[in-house]
């Protein structure tokens, strides 16, 4: 037999066995290939770095959150003045919003449901937790707002530099750019 012949019959084998073994498994490619779809993966944040990130508990990004709070309140030498703005602006950023949020509905329930019913609960649910969201932004917003007009000037370059694009709370985390560097006059 020619090789052009063997390699075709044996690419051919192999793409009927992967064919065969993916039907065997019911369609659930998605489970083993996606790992924010596989079984247990609620989607919660985690996303695709879950397999560096483990879950993340409350308690430890509690700690997490304190620890940077803290280091934050160090950089910014606060005076007594300012230590009830710190207070409102750190309990602004605390995640009970989180808690309040609509879980996800039961799976049995869903089943039960027309596709169109389904729909519309999940729709509703999106809605409800999108004004939870909200509320929580805003509230944050407001409070890091008042926080900042207490601050010095001195001390809102620092808090700048420390909530600024590429760090913890800015958009991109560490994935962001440095950011520039500063104008020379």
């Amino acid at each position: 037999m020619k090789s052009t012949l063997k390699l075709s019959l044996i690419a051919g084998l192999l793409a009927v066995a992967g064919i065969a073994y993916a039907g065997q498994r019911g369609g659930q490619w998605h489970e083993q290939c996606d790992p924010m779809m596989g079984p247990g993966s609620s989607m919660q944040g985690h996303g695709m770095r879950q397999d560096r990130m483990g879950k993340m508990d409350p308690a430890r990004m509690q700690a997490r959150m304190e620890q940077r709070d803290a280091m934050l309140k160090a950089q910014l030498k606060l005076t007594a003045a300012q230590e009830g703005a710190w207070k409102t602006f750190t309990e602004a950023r605390k995640p009970a919003a989180m808690q309040t949020m609509p879980q996800r509905p039961d799976p049995i329930e869903m089943a039960k449901l027309t596709t169109p019913e389904r729909l519309d609960k999940m729709k509703a649910l999106r809605t409800e937790r999108m004004t939870a969201m909200n509320a929580a932004m805003e509230k944050h917003e407001a409070a890091t707002k008042t926080f900042y007009a207490a601050l010095t000037l001195e001390q809102q370059k620092v808090f700048d530099v420390a909530a600024g694009p590429g760090q913890r709370g800015g958009k991109g985390g560490r994935m962001a750019p440095p950011p520039a560097p500063a104008a020379k006059l």
